[in-house]
């Protein structure tokens, strides 16, 4: 069992390829998982949290700046590359407004496992993900009217839950777990990120199958979709990069690209739903998931190996 974990760990790019392939064309096993993404994404931040203790966490809260670098990024040019990319890709309607939607969308939570593969800062990138998930409710909003100027309704309760059962009760365990018991847990440090490779290959399955249809009915235009998708993913490195102007520090500047760069795309379909907009609307959020699952994992591989 160690062999295979070490192995997918080793060629997830390969295995994220082949299985975001066989999901668009059997996608029956990932609708099946669709209903598992909220406890896969649980147990993924667990695993991942098992890997730093709460002294690391007291390290990071002790230069609140970064966490306000991080919000500034994530929430301010990655919205106006959002605005500006979908504009460009598709002028006006659904899409477009889709397109900003997820230029708004906070930190994806599947982020500190990247940053774990890429050897950055792993409890800062756990921090960053819970205090963007947070903040969501009230920025996205905001940012959503002042760009397109359609109203955007919240699911707070829901919100919430997910913040709570998803990111911050799995961190709390997996930390409080390594803090007294670190001995034991430090001896499957090399573990936890080919563990974590496994959920994520899971969680692309169940994200590309339900999705499945709707990515192959839009035929050619599907490319325009994922072009704009890719587009804005490529700019988030980019902005992510830009904090090396302010920092030296390799570990950080790899927190920092991947916070940015990765969406937190199931968010944009609860939104959607309860603001009675137009379904399309959430179609750029699932395409954006599909890209960013592929390109993560080799932006990951590229990083480790210097």
């Amino acid at each position: 069992m160690g062999r295979f974990i070490y192995f997918v760990e080793a060629h997830l790019v390969w295995f994220v390829i082949v299985v975001a392939g066989g999901g668009l064309l059997f996608p029956a096993t990932g609708i099946m998982l669709k209903f598992a993404i909220g406890p896969l994404l649980a147990l993924l931040m667990l695993i991942i949290s098992l890997t730093f203790d709460a002294h690391a966490v007291r390290i990071v809260f002790r230069k609140p700046s970064r966490q306000l670098l991080a919000l500034g990024l994530v929430y301010g040019p990655m919205s106006i590359a959002g605005w500006l990319t979908g504009r460009l890709f598709f002028g006006s309607g659904p899409l477009a407004a889709g397109q900003t939607l997820l230029g708004t969308l906070p930190t994806d939570v599947s982020s500190p496992l990247l940053v774990l593969m890429a050897k950055g800062n792993v409890a800062l990138a756990a921090v960053f993900n819970a205090v963007n998930t947070a903040l969501c409710p009230f920025i996205v909003p905001f940012l959503f009217l002042w760009l397109t100027g359609l109203q955007l309704d919240v699911p707070l309760g829901s919100i919430i839950l997910e913040l709570t059962l998803i990111v911050l009760l799995p961190t709390v365990i997996g930390v409080s777990l390594r803090t007294k018991f670190s001995a034991f847990f430090a001896r499957h440090d090399s573990a936890y990120a080919g563990i974590g490779s496994i959920l994520y290959l899971l969680i692309l399955l169940a994200v590309v199958g339900p999705n499945a249809t709707t990515i192959i009915g839009y035929g050619w235009y599907a490319f325009v979709i994922a072009g704009a998708a890719l587009c804005l993913n490529l700019i988030g490195y980019l902005v992510g990069m830009s904090s090396r102007l302010l920092t030296s520090d390799r570990k950080e500047v790899i927190t920092y690209l991947f916070t940015v760069s990765k969406k937190e795309f199931s968010i944009a379909a609860a939104f959607v739903a309860v603001s009675g907009l137009p379904s399309e609307i959430a179609i750029p959020a699932a395409f954006f998931a599909v890209i960013q699952m592929i390109t993560s994992p080799i932006a990951a591989k590229i990083l480790a190996r210097h």
